[in-house]
């Protein structure tokens, strides 16, 4: 499963490479779109992150390509709805609750098919042709370069919060030096939040420790989590 995917260039090298899976970012792609435009938002068959799958999607039918899309980190059930008929989604409790309140049509939107008549080039993908779609898609090259730093970032706090777990189960108060510790290591601006941006982990652990859904993690919402966490351990 190949992720970090935000650009037609990458889902070509990967089908190219025998990759079995791919997971485009749908919502960082729109988040990245918004604050560059200053849009509070776009109709849904307008939105940047639909229209990147449905180009891949397209593209991999087109040519015969075996590796499946699945469709990630959604911000909205319109995006899900607009890729009906995508290889596979990955939805988040949330928006499968809001799914399961709709009443309303569900028509298929990418079919391999009507994808096969598309009127589109094989492109022949070498390094070279790779590094200059990757360099002039500034939003691929943004969004990759971020989503690696905050793997990067994560594994280093992850090690730091293992390490440190182990000393607080000796005694004293783990959880509060635990949510101490971790929301540290991803405020990185030390505004006294976590932003979506600034997370490195998945969408989906994002969603469950933003309580409040305001689009940023707070200290009581870390410590509350991680205190969940704990309890299980």
């Amino acid at each position: 499963n190949l992720t970090l995917l935000f650009g037609l260039h990458q889902a070509i090298a990967c089908a190219e490479a025998g990759i079995t899976l791919i997971s485009p970012f749908v919502g960082r792609i729109l988040d990245w779109y918004k604050k560059e435009t200053g849009r509070d938002s776009y109709p849904p068959a307008e939105d940047p992150g639909v229209q990147s799958v449905t180009e891949i999607y397209t593209y991999y039918k087109k040519f015969g390509y075996p590796t499946e899309v699945m469709g990630a980190s959604f911000r909205n059930i319109d995006e899900i709805t607009e890729l009906a008929g995508c290889d596979l989604l990955t939805i988040s409790p949330k928006l499968i609750a809001q799914l399961n309140s709709t009443e309303a049509d569900l028509p298929r939107k990418l079919d391999p098919e009507t994808a096969k008549q598309a009127d589109v080039a094989k492109i022949v993908m070498d390094k070279a042709t790779f590094d200059q779609m990757h360099a002039d898609n500034r939003m691929a090259s943004e969004k990759l370069a971020e989503g690696i730093a905050g793997f990067t970032k994560a594994l280093e706090a992850l090690e730091q919060f293992l390490a440190k777990r182990l000393q607080a189960l000796e005694g004293g108060d783990r959880t509060a030096h635990a949510a101490e510790d971790l929301f540290s290591a991803y405020d990185f601006d030390g505004d006294g939040f976590i932003t979506r941006e600034e997370w490195g982990g998945t969408d989906a652990v994002f969603d469950a420790l933003d309580a409040n859904h305001d689009g940023k993690i707070s200290p009581e919402e870390m410590a509350a989590g991680i205190g969940a966490l704990l309890a299980t351990a």
